[in-house]
């Protein structure tokens, strides 16, 4: 994509307020997240620093550390507002790096499947339609559940519960462009397939899988904080967003809503933001869904 086609697109992205906002939010989440070591008042992971004490406090409230808990803190002591920055941090961190391992995962299956077709491309195919038929979180659930607790597994059964749309993707968009004419006169010269595959299909199925990286990163950190609420995600030591919310669940009808509500919003607010911007980009990218 040259200079002035991107210059385009953001002309054309930013004709839309909403877009324009929510593509802000998402870059202040990210930056908040990476200078979350720095810009916390505490560090949640540190388990000496914790104070029972402090245990629900109510927001505005100050601890034994002496410094004032802006929204409180958990049954555990932890200050929220550092916890839901390290949440945020661990959260996109698994989503970010999960959706980059399932998009070179699912492409290189799609791609290779409409290259090559045949046998190879109908039981590939056959095997995407298959997974794309389950929930991904059901998916999510069964394979965390026979993998354990922790990042590693994490990221494992959200990468299995998403490269197929990536591979369904680029196997419509690679499909199209097989049947092409430059395509066809690459394959006649002493190109290799994975020369073909790289300089000629990759570029063109790129703008589609833009799009499904940030519906399907939105999606991790949903699939990402339900698993730990449900207990099956992270370690209680490991605080994401959803073990978060669960933590407060069970004291929300005692009126120490903050601890759940606070991250839920957090949660909530970071999820909305990013499906803004894939759909907007999704209007950019393809010209028909334009008004």
């Amino acid at each position: 994509m040259n200079r002035e086609a991107l210059l385009d697109g953001w002309r054309e992205y930013r004709r839309s307020p909403t877009a324009v906002v929510a593509l802000a939010v998402v870059v202040v989440i990210a930056a908040l997240a990476l200078l979350a070591p720095w810009i916390a008042p505490q560090d949640p992971y540190d388990q000496s620093a914790l104070d029972l004490m402090d245990a629900r406090l109510e927001p505005g409230s100050v601890g034994s550390g002496e410094y004032v808990h802006l929204l409180g803190t958990d049954n555990a002591g932890r200050d929220l507002l550092s916890a839901i920055l390290y949440g945020l941090r661990l959260s996109l961190s698994i989503a970010v790096t999960a959706g980059a391992v399932a998009l070179t995962l699912g492409t290189a299956i799609g791609l290779t499947a409409a290259y090559y077709g045949g046998w190879f491309g109908a039981v590939a195919m056959r095997i995407v339609d298959l997974q794309l038929s389950l929930p991904a979180i059901l998916l999510a659930l069964v394979l965390v559940a026979m993998l354990g607790q922790g990042v590693p597994q994490l990221m494992a059964a959200l990468v299995a519960a998403q490269y197929a749309y990536f591979a369904r993707t680029a196997f419509g968009a690679a499909s199209a462009e097989r049947r092409k004419d430059y395509v066809e006169a690459a394959l006649s010269t002493p190109l290799s397939g994975p020369r073909v595959l790289l300089r000629h299909l990759l570029p063109n199925t790129l703008p589609p899988l833009i799009v499904v990286v940030t519906v399907q990163v939105a999606t991790a950190i949903s699939l990402e904080a339900t698993l730990s609420f449900l207990g099956l995600g992270l370690p209680v030591t490991r605080p994401s967003l959803g073990l978060l919310i669960a933590n407060g669940f069970q004291f929300m009808l005692s009126g120490r809503y903050w601890i759940s509500v606070y991250p839920g919003i957090a949660l909530m607010v970071t999820v909305l933001a990013i499906n803004l911007v894939g759909d907007q980009l999704r209007q950019v990218i393809n010209p028909r869904r334009r008004r």
